[in-house]
């Protein structure tokens, strides 16, 4: 079992034990961008900062900062923007990462590989620090569930992040693939080296609204009307839909605090990701706060408490 598996078993809250910077291109802009992760205190989460501006602005990594959904996640607070979070957040989440300040030199995550293969090695080689403040997570207590259209999103109570994804696509390539993954206990490198993807038919439009000018064969699969056309061809059988579960867990990462349950997702991409964090977190109703002692071995968590109430207890001197 690596490192970074046991990490994120951890019943603590935990932080990167040193800084580390990386670089890269941005996606949209196909400018350098680069971005210096750095440890921070308990309870933070993460947090971005917009380091270029005249005025450095802090934008939390949380759905209430979300501002588009569309091709990728944005964050958003003012007139600052940060895009294509989504696979840095997913590479904390894989790691076991509660709290980090990343501080980024422009609007955009760099895209790296595509993947969150990069962001899991960055992290890996900044270590990590257990910050002994116990770990909380959002339970939920009932079956939540979103619909537009024939794309569903839906969470079911369960002690762990366990996403089931199925992705339909009328391609030779891809067809219809499904894969079930555990945060913390299926091996992090199923998914995260899994990379996002787009059709060679979409290139034109796509930057002619000024996107993807950054996007190349280095950092997406990319696919014609018969197969995928990158040199190296795929890394997995079924990338596709791996990289449908990354995008998920990145985007489920923006709940105030780590979520729980039994996800299915059928079709769905990150603007349902979003209303399904939302709709949880729009009522208490729907969850309840736990520490990860407490869902893991509720006798334990209930001995435990007991020996904190007692500790420091003196018997009466004397006999009755």
């Amino acid at each position: 079992m690596n490192k970074s598996t046991l990490e994120s078993k951890s019943p603590h809250q935990v932080t990167i034990r040193r800084e580390i910077r990386v670089e890269g291109v941005g996606l949209h802009s196909g400018k350098s961008a680069s971005l210096t992760l750095k440890p921070a205190l308990p309870n933070t989460g993460i947090l971005f900062v917009r380091k270029d501006l005249a005025q450095p602005v802090a934008i939390p990594a949380s759905f209430e900062f979300v501002t588009q959904t569309v091709l990728a996640t944005t964050l958003g607070r003012g007139e600052a923007q940060i895009s294509t979070v989504e696979h840095l957040l997913c590479a904390f989440r894989l790691m076991g990462v509660d709290n980090a300040l990343v501080e980024v030199d422009g609007p955009e995550v760099p895209i790296m590989d595509g993947s969150a293969g990069p962001f899991c090695d960055a992290i890996q080689a900044a270590g990590f620090f257990d910050q002994s403040v116990p770990k909380k997570v959002a339970v939920l207590k009932k079956r939540i569930e979103v619909r537009k259209g024939d794309k569903i999103a839906l969470i079911e109570p369960s002690d762990s992040l366990s996403i089931h994804a199925c992705i339909e696509w009328n391609h030779p390539s891809i067809r219809k693939q499904e894969l079930t993954f555990t945060v913390g206990l299926s091996d992090h490198r199923e998914i995260s080296r899994a990379r996002t993807f787009g059709f060679l038919k979409d290139v034109s439009a796509l930057q002619a609204k000024g996107l993807i000018q950054g996007g190349s064969y280095d950092n997406a699969i990319v696919l014609d009307e018969s197969r995928v056309v990158n040199p190296g061809g795929l890394r997995y059988a079924d990338e596709f839909v791996r990289h449908k579960v990354l995008d998920a867990i990145g985007d489920f990462a923006l709940a105030p605090i780590p979520i729980v349950g039994n996800v299915t997702l059928h079709k769905a991409g990150h603007e349902l990701h979003a209303e399904l964090v939302h709709s949880i977190f729009s009522s208490t109703d729907n969850y309840e706060v736990k520490t990860l002692d407490e869902i893991r071995d509720p006798v334990d968590a209930s001995l435990a408490a007991v020996s904190a109430l007692f500790r420091g207890f003196r018997p009466l001197q004397g006999s009755f």
